[in-house]
């Protein structure tokens, strides 16, 4: 094991203790601390790397929209503007010819219609994409794609580590007290909508935001983003002029120091923060769902070439019957 995986390993068995010990509090700092570090650092990533978009000004709308978003009230209309977001970005990053944007368009009109007629879900689209699809799912599919074009064993192994620690969370939930009670509040105000929406999408009445399901959300968060942090050397996210470090360094503290000041301004700055981030990785993400997509692909590919391949070596192999039809003398 590679000491970068030994400190992946450490990390990720880390943020799971914590969150079986204080989960409450370590939702909020989590969100309230390492947030916006993340937030400003993989802006600064995605910035050099032009968003992943053939245009930088179309990222400078993308902001825009995150920025309007945050201030929207209405549950639906923000769940809109979240899925037109996501689609808009895999049709500019993920798509290679004109005829897959023109299907890729379509059949998100079919999937919105859909939605729209079943009333809420928009409004559980619009929960969970800035939640757990971005920060679970996604993370989910860099480790498998890490693993798949590694080679590594120990980075699948890591997948399946992941895995299992939010099944852990699932099905044997922590019942750890609440230490500082406006922790709870905070974290209930940031994310009691996750457990509703959760229940609608799978059926679940009644599901809210309890120890078992804020647990689950301080660990993939507080991984989420400690992934973010040892993928340095890497993805080389800190290969940036010091004076731009120093600004993000100082940047992220400011923000930080905002929400304990003022709660109502740093909520709101935050969020606008949080979405801004997530939507500028949008075409990323679409990007690496089709690289998955294509790596699934292959690997059926190669599971089902070799039988064929070898069929049809042993069809023209001397040893066939045809061929020993064919070599008889008459």
């Amino acid at each position: 094991m590679r000491s970068n995986d030994a400190i992946h390993l450490g990390l990720m068995l880390l943020a799971l203790a914590a969150a079986y010990l204080v989960p409450f509090e370590l939702l909020l700092l989590a969100y309230v601390v390492l947030g916006p570090a993340h937030y400003f650092t993989e802006i600064s990533w995605l910035h050099d790397r032009s968003y992943y978009l053939p245009h930088r000004g179309i990222a400078a709308a993308l902001a825009i929209v995150a920025v309007i978003a945050a201030l929207i009230d209405n549950a639906s209309w923000f769940g809109f503007a979240m899925w037109a977001a996501l689609i808009v970005c895999a049709m500019l990053a993920a798509t290679n010819s004109a005829i897959e944007s023109m299907l890729l368009f379509m059949a998100a009109i079919a999937l919105s219609a859909i939605m729209y007629s079943s009333g809420s879900s928009l409004a559980v689209v619009g929960i969970l994409i800035p939640t757990l699809i971005h920060v679970s799912l996604f993370t989910l599919i860099f480790m498998v794609l890490g693993a798949y074009r590694s080679g590594s064993r120990v980075q699948a192994a890591l997948v399946v580590a992941y895995l299992i620690a939010m099944a852990a969370i699932l099905l044997l939930p922590p019942a750890a007290e609440i230490r500082i009670a406006s922790f709870a509040r905070v974290g209930q105000d940031y994310f009691g909508n996750v457990g509703p929406a959760l229940g609608r999408l799978f059926g679940v009445p009644g599901l809210v935001l309890d120890t078992r399901l804020t647990s689950l959300l301080a660990f993939v968060y507080t991984y989420h983003y400690l992934n973010w942090f040892i993928k340095a050397d890497v993805i080389r996210w800190t290969a940036v002029p010091k004076p731009r470090l120093a600004a993000m360094a100082a940047a992220s503290a400011a923000a930080t120091a905002l929400y304990f000041y003022d709660y109502a301004f740093g909520f709101t700055f935050l969020l606008a923060l949080s979405l801004i981030h997530i939507l500028l990785e949008f075409p990323l993400d679409a990007l690496a769902l089709r690289q998955l997509g294509a790596a699934v692909q292959d690997a059926v590919r190669a599971r089902y070439a070799g039988p064929v391949a070898a069929s049809a070596t042993r069809a023209r192999s001397p040893g066939a019957k045809g061929s020993k039809r064919a070599s008889r003398p008459r």
